[in-house]
């Protein structure tokens, strides 16, 4: 790439258009699919078009269609990968469509398009070897069936665009015309492929449109809520609103007699569902269905009691888990000459994602099919095996492109597992089970809740030499392993962001001589998952806030005391690209205050730089600008990174300014919009994207570790603002007048 950054700026909010399209059928006609051989991929059977692996079709109009594996959920995932395999292919990109592959065919094919789950930033990074290989693979056939065609030697050929040209004689012949010819090429080793150089680049670091936007745009895109099938039924789930309550019976007595309900049941220990021949009439009868539950003591918890238990791990000597312990934290921070304390907490937080859970199902005594969105596919596959007993190799997964996702989709399929549970109930019959928001809500994998306790000793310079960190939260892991014995288990993933290792693209930024960071594992009766960057702005908001409390006990500019104690050249040149770009240390206007982070994650350097203002009367908080700068190493597709800054940057403030999910009688309080707060348009702020890739081996993250520098930049400003910092979130609980 040509710039040393891409910026892209804007003032106003956008709407977010639909992020995804309608695959197509199964090629028809003669063509050839063409894909990057790997030793363990088996060729694919004679009775298929001709082929030498999985990944590209070429049409014989030059239409190139390219198979994807990972999922699609506003992201940009799908255009990013398709222009990796263009850029290797060297194909006409105006002629380049996607089509989804299905898990069921993964399996069949012995794992040819290899992991489909995507979460942790998985998209682009963890699979941009594999699809440019695919690519270069595919252009080196159809240059070899060129060479065979014109009898001339390979290196008197050159392509583009999906034109392969003889410089001796000017002929010229095109992908299409090449297909079948190409299919008989013997597939390349793929370990002997040279990938193009980035200064040799064409497409990748352009911000080309995205090709998964029409159907979107025109209504015509169908999701997974919108499927219809010949005599479906409809279904709601109603479950325990506490959980771990089980279910003791149902009275039905009402319901039954009610307008289309076909059957009321009970599913599992801990739900019941009523099916009908609209969703409409199943929830209308569901109100009327008295369910008995078995509370035990669980009716006791909440947010208190909750916040008690995470206390004890504050302070607690046994059951602690050493992270890290370099140097000698505790007598350093003893024996110093000023000391810095701070506790600080983050509430549990709902995905909250445009669609709800929802999944169609039908099952018979020898097939399973469901029709899901997801972003584990063959999570959703294994599942639907497991419930219905029917072999894996007997059910069928049609994928749709989530209404939003953030991790509630990924790696847990509970939603799939109650559809198949509701459709057992009448085998033969397609049936779509959609969870009222109020489901959603308060049934869903929160992010963990925590509390961290930090610690940190100034020498007389006014220098940190030394940092104890001391998190207690709830375990990720722990709540998906409910059997397995946890003693002693040591959860990195709950310390995210805090590794030392020079190769792990989790990294603390910061250069601290002695140093603790402990973790008290403090599980409760709700189950948690991965959020948006899962422990990662949880993490970024203790460590950028208590950075700042550090900064401020030693009389020193917040950008600069980040400066002295950043061991990481990349995430100091973003962190003065950030400063730079913000005009930190200008003035600014009256009431007007700035606030700085930095953060570390999925193999990305992020840092932003927040503007905003406080109503002394009412409170209110308005966030006027936010500068971020990020390298992700590469920038496959610029445009799509600001893209998903900025949807970073409307989760983030949502999140730090009114994101909490509170229990009440051992159930979550929050159950719709109207009292889960997200930031309006009238709110968004004015966002500006600069973009310094680096390059190098490393192809880091966009959309996870963007999120992490918001809620500590706000705080930070705010602390300006009001004098004291914030140390509990959400904001919306802190007296600001």
């Amino acid at each position: 790439m040509k710039d040393s950054f891409v910026e892209k700026r804007y003032s106003r909010t956008h709407h977010a258009g639909r992020r995804n399209f309608l695959i197509q059928t199964a090629v028809g006609g003669s063509g050839l699919i063409l894909g990057l051989y790997l030793p363990q991929i088996a060729r694919a059977d004679a009775s298929f078009v001709p082929e030498m692996n999985a990944w590209i079709v070429i049409k014989p109009d030059d239409t190139v269609i390219i198979r994807m594996a990972r999922t699609e959920m506003g992201q940009g995932t799908l255009t990013g990968l398709a222009q990796l395999v263009a850029e290797e292919l060297d194909c006409d990109w105006s002629k380049v469509t996607t089509e989804r592959v299905s898990p069921q065919d993964n399996l069949k094919r012995k794992n040819a398009w290899g992991q489909m789950l995507t979460v942790g930033s998985f998209g682009i990074r963890f699979s941009q070897d594999v699809v440019r290989r695919a690519g270069a693979a595919a252009r080196l056939m159809l240059l070899q069936a060129a060479a065979q065609e014109w009898k001339v030697p390979l290196s008197e050929l050159s392509v583009a665009n999906s034109l392969i040209t003889h410089t001796g004689s000017g002929r010229q012949i095109s992908y299409g015309k090449l297909a079948d010819a190409a299919a008989k090429v013997t597939p390349p080793d793929s370990k002997g492929l040279i990938l193009k150089k980035p200064e040799e680049w064409k497409l990748i670091g352009k911000s080309v449109k995205r090709i998964d936007t029409f159907d979107k745009l025109d209504g015509s895109k169908t999701y997974a809520v919108d499927v219809k099938l010949p005599g479906m039924l409809n279904a709601i789930l109603i479950a325990s609103p506490i959980f771990g309550a089980k279910l003791l019976k149902i009275d039905a007595t009402l319901a039954s007699s009610m307008p289309g309900v076909k059957k009321i049941a009970v599913i599992g220990d801990h739900a019941f569902t009523v099916i009908a021949d609209t969703w409409w009439h199943a929830k209308a009868a569901s109100e009327k269905v008295i369910p008995s539950w078995d509370e035990g003591d669980l009716h006791l918890k909440s947010s208190s009691t909750i916040a008690a238990y995470l206390r004890t791990g504050l302070t607690t000597k046994t059951g602690l888990f050493s992270f890290r312990d370099e140097g000698n934290a505790i007598s350093a921070i003893a024996g110093s000459v000023k000391q810095v304390e701070a506790t600080y907490s983050a509430p549990f937080l709902a995905h909250a994602t445009m669609e709800p859970m929802n999944c169609t199902a039908m099952v018979t005594t020898d097939r399973a099919e469901i029709w899901v969105p997801t972003q584990d596919p063959e999570g959703a596959l294994l599942a639907t095996s497991r419930t219905s007993g029917i072999a894996i190799e007997k059910c069928i997964v049609h994928r749709f492109d989530p209404g939003g996702g953030f991790g509630r989709r990924g790696r847990v399929s509970d939603y799939v597992v109650y559809a198949v549970q509701i459709a057992q109930q009448m085998p033969g019959i397609p049936i779509k089970m959609i969870w009222t928001r109020e489901e959603d809500m308060t049934h869903g994998q929160y992010r963990p809740i925590s509390m961290c306790k930090m610690t940190a000793g100034l020498d007389a310079n006014n220098r940190l030499i030394g940092m104890h960190v001391r998190l207690s939260g709830q375990s990720i892991y722990a709540w998906r392993n409910p059997n397995e014995n946890l003693v002693g288990f040591k959860d990195n993933s709950q310390v995210q962001g805090w590794q030392g290792d020079p190769k792990s693209d989790q990294q603390l930024v910061y250069q601290v001589p002695n140093l603790l960071i402990e973790y008290a594992m403090r599980n409760t009766h709700v189950p948690v998952g991965t959020w948006r960057g899962v422990n990662i702005p949880q993490n970024a908001f203790y460590m950028e806030t208590f950075i700042e409390e550090i900064a401020r006990a030693a009389a020193q500019d917040s950008l600069e005391f980040r400066r002295s104690i950043t061991r990481l050249p990349k995430q100091l040149a973003i962190l003065n690209l950030a400063a730079e770009k913000a005009g930190w240390g200008k003035p600014l206007p009256k009431g007007v205050f700035r606030g700085i982070a930095q953060f570390m994650s999925y193999a990305a350097y992020s840092a932003a730089v927040v503007e905003l203002s406080l109503n002394k009367k009412s409170g209110e908080v308005k966030v006027h600008r936010v500068v971020l700068a990020v390298d992700c190493g590469y920038a496959v597709n610029p445009g799509q990174i600001a893209a998903q800054v900025e949807g970073s940057i409307v989760y983030g403030l949502s999140a730090v300014m009114w994101g909490e999910c509170t229990v009440e009688r051992g159930r979550i309080k929050q159950t719709n919009f109207d009292n889960y707060r997200v930031l309006r348009l009238a709110e968004m702020p004015k966002v500006e994207t600069y973009i310094a890739p680096t390059g190098g081996s490393v192809w880091g993250g966009i959309g996870e570790p963007t999120i992490a520098v918001v809620a500590p930049a706000v705080v930070n400003a705010l602390s300006l603002a009001t004098g004291k910092f914030i140390r509990d979130l959400p904001i919306k609980n802190q007296v600001m007048t």
